[in-house]
């Protein structure tokens, strides 16, 4: 796992999802990027801040953490 600097290429190309259960006011949830290898993971509220990102297999395990509550 590790913490990236903001970069608009890298936000700029990649493409951002935040669940549908989120609400409107877009303050109280993160967005997650998919690609071949990494999970990237930033906050909602201000996407000029660094995110996170970690390998897929990582982001797999801790799904399956949290979806067993």
């Amino acid at each position: 796992m590790n913490i990236q600097a903001p970069a608009t290429t890298i936000a700029a190309a990649t493409s951002w999802t935040k669940s549908s259960y989120s609400g409107g006011e877009g303050g109280e949830c993160v967005e997650v990027a998919v690609t071949d290898h990494i999970v990237r993971v930033r906050d909602s509220k201000d996407v000029t801040r660094p995110h996170l990102a970690v390998g897929r297999a990582d982001w797999a395990r801790f799904v399956r953490y949290v979806a067993r509550g």
